[in-house]
């Protein structure tokens, strides 16, 4: 069992509020939906949470079992894929998964970097250079980087951003199988991934 809590969550630039008082709670099983217009807030939100921003006021807590995680274990069982996220263009697919195993101190074969090409939609295209991707093909790729440590705690901002339907499909495949081992906390102003969430977290600008 795994929860997050944003307790009393603020964030300032300056004089300058961007949301204040943010109050949520999400376990095992659970979507977590930061829903709100351009400007509201929702991926500065979520890098707090992912642990990427600091919040002016309040705090984000991961448990794991009932135990309160620190920033390291935090990091070791968080996985984010966001558009600000960056892969590695001049290596090939193969590369930029073996380089984030090796972050994370795993070993990655060649076996189960083809299957995870594979379940993406990317399959014998571990070898091209990921300059030569499209944008599509490179949030394919940061789905596999990102699931490498299956991680139970899954952070998204704008999940679809770039995916064709089928890429859509698979982003509700991926939340299908997250809510089986652990929690999802996703940002975005699509009606579609709206309602992929058990608990809608609205931000008005300022507010």
């Amino acid at each position: 069992m795994v929860r997050i809590e944003l307790q009393k969550v603020g964030k300032r630039y300056g004089r300058l509020r961007v949301f204040r008082d943010v109050a949520a709670e999400v376990r095992s099983g659970q979507v977590l939906v930061i829903a709100g217009r351009n400007g509201s807030g929702k991926s500065t939100l979520l890098r707090i949470v992912a642990g990427l921003a600091r919040p002016t006021t309040g705090q984000v807590l991961f448990y794991q079992e009932e135990h309160l995680l620190d920033a390291e274990e935090r990091r070791r069982l968080a996985g984010l894929v966001a558009v600000d996220v960056s892969l590695y263009g001049e290596l090939t697919a193969w590369e930029n998964l073996s380089f984030f195993a090796r972050v994370r101190g795993l070993r990655l074969a060649p076996e189960e970097a083809e299957r995870l090409l594979a379940e993406v939609g990317l399959a014998g295209r571990g070898e091209d250079l990921v300059q030569t991707y499209s944008s599509g093909m490179r949030q394919r790729l940061k789905y596999a980087c990102t699931l490498l440590h299956h991680p139970p705690f899954l952070l998204l901002d704008e999940p679809g951003s770039n995916l064709d339907e089928a890429g859509r499909t698979l982003v509700e495949r991926i939340i299908a199988h997250q809510r089986t081992i652990g929690l999802v906390v996703l940002a975005t102003n699509e009606p579609r991934e709206v309602a992929y969430g058990d608990i809608i977290l609205r931000l008005e600008e300022g507010k």
